[in-house]
């Protein structure tokens, strides 16, 4: 078997030799900067060196657009020493910080009122704008024909646009004293995406859709299950409809924090996978799967024992073992790493678990 079928064959309980070697966060050939600076050249190697399979995060996606078009510059605000202040070329207004482990948060939104939505969504939000695909679209639907790693049609969360356009507290506000916008914000972004990927799917074979949302925190869900499911439920079901017509398994979401019960809602709606499952929220993947057996997983264990010594990576190296005979598991660490992690922490990690995925067999079912 390859990457691509392994991959898909592993998150919906089909038979298959093993589960792919994937690094889940990170990116192509993802360092922390002084890695680079323990170990120079690094940065350009280290998917290599540790023999990550599938590109990227294990799955790929295009380079296809499905933010925003036709935006206009970015305006620096403010430029310090310590953070950079800019108006992105849709009205957001972002810092970013020049050091720490959390870079980057948003602290002004355009989508404020139906009046907002009305005008950003006739300038920004057109499924058929040419520079939506790139220019080499011809050359790479050629390699996506002949690959072996999963790939990706791409959503930006039904409740993820949103928050992203309006913040999290006036979304939350918004839910009750404007709920016609949401509804529309909701509606619209996910028309719009569908529109995309059926001029995507007339010419390349997709495995998965992944969804970003990150509604979570540590204690939980941001919205409510009767809101998830008089918002939300229907755009998810429009993807499910979308997935089963075009033979797609996989219907993926991202969200940090404590998702346990989200999965109830989203399972309903025609999810199957979640991740990362933060295990320092508070989430539990043998937990999870008792509760909701046909449930895919990725991620799930501790990051954070990458800096507490060899012998806590072994412990979390005996749960991952188990995790992955339950079946539907994929392993990996439930975020990138933080600061406090050096490479030879990260590589020991990784090798180990490289050497638990090649010796363990899952569970079919």
């Amino acid at each position: 078997m390859n990457t691509r079928e392994r991959f898909v064959r592993t998150l919906t309980g089909k038979p298959v030799d093993r589960v792919p070697f994937m690094k889940i966060f990170g990116g192509d050939n993802a360092i922390l900067p002084q890695w680079e600076q323990e170990h120079p050249g690094i940065g350009a190697c280290i998917d290599e060196l540790l023999q990550f399979e599938g590109g990227y995060r294990g799955w790929r996606c295009t380079p296809v657009n499905m933010d925003p078009s036709q935006l206009g510059p970015d305006v620096v605000l403010e430029d310090s020493e310590t953070k950079l202040i800019r108006r992105r070329g849709d009205g957001t207004v972002d810092v970013l910080h020049k050091s720490g482990d959390y870079h980057q948060h948003d602290i002004d939104w355009p989508i404020k009122s139906v009046a907002d939505w009305r005008e950003y969504k006739a300038r920004h939000m057109q499924a058929d704008d040419p520079e939506r695909f790139p220019a080499n679209w011809p050359e790479l639907v050629e390699e996506y024909r002949n690959r072996d790693y999963p790939l990706q049609l791409t959503h930006r969360g039904v409740y993820g646009f949103c928050r992203n356009r309006m913040g999290d507290e006036n979304l939350a506000y918004a839910f009750y004293d404007q709920p016609e916008l949401v509804r529309d914000m909701m509606d619209h972004y996910t028309d719009m995406a569908l529109a995309i990927w059926e001029k995507m799917v007339a010419e390349v074979d997709f495995d998965l859709i992944e969804c970003w949302e990150d509604m979570a925190y540590r204690t939980g869900a941001l919205i409510s299950p009767k809101t998830f499911r008089e918002f939300m439920t229907p755009q998810y079901r429009k993807m499910a409809a979308f997935a089963r017509q075009h033979g797609i398994e996989v219907i993926l979401v991202d969200s940090d924090g404590y998702i346990e019960d989200l999965t109830e809602v989203m399972l309903e709606a025609g999810v199957t996978t979640l991740y990362p499952y933060e295990v320092q929220s508070g989430n539990d993947v043998t937990r999870v799967r008792d509760r909701f057996p046909a449930v895919g997983c990725i991620g799930g264990l501790d990051k954070q024992v990458m800096a507490r010594g060899k012998a806590a990576i072994d412990r979390e190296m005996e749960r991952a073992r188990t995790l992955i005979e339950g079946g539907r598991f994929i392993p990996g660490p439930d975020h990138f790493v933080l600061s406090d992690v050096t490479f030879a922490s990260y590589r020991y990690f990784m090798e180990q678990l490289r050497e638990v995925v090649m010796a363990t067999t899952p569970r079919a079912g």
